[in-house]
């Protein structure tokens, strides 16, 4: 399932550079699967400006693929997504502006006191595999049920030929040409997934109703009372926490390394510099009331399994997103909104399946017990970080009793 490993830009020498060509523009929307869903809803749900929301997704794309020079992505984080489209009475467009400040300052504080890397070491290969594998078979379930799902849309327009499994068929025909074009250089997989998903949704009926004008959508300055703050952190940032440190940091950190070995723009990618990046660019996301983003080693391998091989996907994505934000706010939303979910779901699939196998890469019976006992725990209880935190805690107790299985 790993395309392009003979690709020249895993070697030194090819992977300074920012490649801009139709395999890493293919790898560069490989990663809507991810975020699309979550941001779509909290749009939908939650009152966001489309604008504010794909502006702050736009720049901090463009600022990552600038600066680490691989296809580092940016996500919305999965917990605060998740709170905030169960809980909308509650979670409102300044409590989210509050979630990004207090986020953003958090991991400031562990990136500049270099907290983070003490912490880093808590997760042994074990973990982190663990915690890849766990979100692997995390995107497959998601993938699937997007694809089986009787609604065709997630703006919940009933389309036309309601009651028939429509959206079902999309993503069996989707699914079967992405395995036709997977390694295709001249048709990238991603992109003609996507053409074919807005070709089928306004077919369908997916622009029914939906604003189809120009420009920016309003934006403002957010300013969150002390009410929104303690919301934010109790209800949001608590859950949130271990899950970025452990896939967005130590998960985002472990993935490079193990997908771009030999790369020198290695030494970029810490996890350190992954809570810094994050900081500096949630803050002021926040008082936008954006979306609160991540990195994460579910986008990459999405980004990764499509083709993306340096940071020119992010750059182009990011483009992507800042001139769909400023020039086509309600158009473009509505356009991507119009993708049906068996679209996205196809690619929610192949993403877990380039991260699933990761876990190859351990070497013993207790590597594998940690690995799994995370995966398990995490696929039955709402919150990962419990998941994490025992697998640390069970790892650590086994090495320090040297206990063998």
């Amino acid at each position: 399932m790993d395309a392009g490993h003979n690709d020249k830009t895993r070697s030194p020498a090819g992977s300074r550079l920012l490649r801009f060509d139709r395999v890493e523009m293919g790898g560069a929307f490989g990663d809507l699967g991810t975020l699309l869903p979550i941001v779509v809803a909290m749009i939908f749900i939650n009152k966001l400006s489309p604008s504010s929301v794909f502006l702050a997704f736009g720049l901090f794309y463009l600022v990552s693929g600038y600066y680490y020079r691989l296809p580092i992505p940016v996500q919305p984080l999965k917990a605060v997504g998740a709170i905030a489209i169960a809980y909308p009475a509650v979670i409102t467009e300044s409590v989210i502006g509050a979630s990004g400040v207090i986020f953003g300052a958090f991991l400031l504080v562990l990136a500049l006191s270099g907290m983070i890397d003490r912490i880093a070491r808590l997760f042994s290969p074990a973990v982190v595999r663990g915690i890849q594998f766990t979100l692997g078979l995390i995107f497959l379930k998601k993938g699937i049920e997007l694809i089986i799902d009787r609604d065709i849309f997630m703006s919940g327009l009933p389309g036309k030929f309601a009651g028939y499994p429509v959206n079902l068929l999309i993503g069996i025909a989707v699914f079967c040409l992405v395995l036709l074009l997977l390694d295709n250089k001249r048709y990238p997989a991603a992109l003609a997934a996507l053409a074919v998903g807005i070709v089928s949704g306004i077919a369908l009926g997916g622009f029914a109703g939906q604003t189809l004008s120009f420009g920016p959508t309003e934006m403002q300055l957010i300013k969150p009372t002390m009410a929104d703050y303690w919301t934010a952190l109790i209800m949001l940032i608590l859950p949130q926490i271990p899950l970025t440190i452990g896939n967005a940091c130590v998960g985002t950190a472990d993935t490079c390394s193990s997908l771009f070995t030999g790369n020198p723009q290695l030494a970029k990618a810490k996890a350190g510099k992954f809570a810094f990046s994050m900081g500096i660019m949630n803050l002021p996301a926040g008082l936008l009331g954006a979306v609160p983003m991540c990195h994460g080693t579910g986008g990459l391998a999405a980004h990764y399994r499509f083709g993306a091989r340096t940071g020119g996907a992010p750059i182009m994505i990011g483009i992507f997103f800042v001139v769909m934000a400023l020039l086509f706010g309600e158009l473009g939303f509505s356009l991507l909104a119009a993708i049906p979910k068996s679209v996205l779901g196809v690619l929610l699939v192949f993403a877990g399946l380039e991260l699933c196998p990761l876990l190859r890469n351990l070497k013993t019976n207790e590597e594998y017990f940690i690995a799994l006992l995370i995966a398990g725990i995490a696929l039955v209880v709402p919150n990962m970080g419990w998941a994490f935190a025992i697998g640390i805690v069970t790892d650590l107790f086994m090495r320090k009793m040297k206990i063998k299985i």
